[in-house]
């Protein structure tokens, strides 16, 4: 392994076998797929690792070294800014980091990148956020609480939040317009997630939406994404 990844101590537990690719460290969650999703459409070589939350791996000294929050994706480029590795965690600066590093899926124009980026911070703050703490409370732990006001609270939030992406997207395609961004890459995965693996759908009144649900069914239908949606595997 080159020295520039060896300084890196993640890869004593994750060792790269392609060390002149980026590396990814995820798992096919919501967050975990926007990068893979983005690595997929971008056509970046990459190397995916699994990090097992079975294993506590996110825990890890290692996995720590480069996520001290001890969240997925993080990733490692070997041909980061000015040719020196770069170690990079949080899924929307990733997002960023990769559109500027291959000059794809963010405008050029510098007011439809901004209105692109509202978006993705849209995503950041409040879609996952609220779509996380709803699958919590009705398909986790928080699903055995006798107190339903937190999870209907969760409700009437992703509600609303559905809402607004609906009425953005009457008349658009993407997010960003006529034209598939980083701020398609963040939302909708935590949609999918939503009203598939939480089976939250009934509960927000999904059928709505039929704009979301429109732009849903393009964004899984992309071969980038279908592919990206099950990296790293099991």
């Amino acid at each position: 392994m080159p020295a520039s990844l060896d300084a890196f101590p993640i890869t004593r537990k994750w060792p790269a076998r392609h060390p002149d690719r980026l590396q990814l460290y995820s798992l096919p969650t919501p967050n975990g797929v926007k990068v893979s999703i983005m690595l997929e459409e971008t056509g970046l070589p990459y190397e995916a690792h699994r990090v097992d939350f079975g294993s506590n791996d996110q825990t890890s000294p290692e996995f720590l070294s480069l996520n001290p929050n001890n969240k997925i994706p993080a990733i490692l480029d070997p041909n980061g800014p000015g040719g020196q590795p770069l170690a990079l965690f949080e899924s929307g600066a990733i997002l960023i980091y990769l559109a500027e590093k291959t000059g794809q899926l963010l405008p050029k124009d510098p007011a439809a990148r901004y209105h692109a980026l509202q978006w993705l911070m849209f995503q950041m703050g409040g879609v996952g956020p609220m779509f996380g703490q709803l699958g919590f409370f009705h398909k986790f732990a928080g699903k055995d609480y006798e107190d339903k006001r937190p999870r209907d609270r969760y409700v009437a939030e992703s509600a609303r939040l559905l809402g607004v992406l609906d009425g953005h997207l009457n008349g658009r395609a993407w997010m960003a317009g006529d034209d598939y961004s980083i701020a398609d890459i963040a939302i909708f995965p935590w949609v999918r997630n939503l009203v598939g693996f939480y089976g939250a759908g009934e509960l927000v009144q999904f059928d709505r939406f039929a704009h979301v649900q429109r732009v849903l069914d393009a964004f899984v239908a992309r071969p980038a994404v279908q592919r990206g949606l099950q990296i790293p595997a099991a």
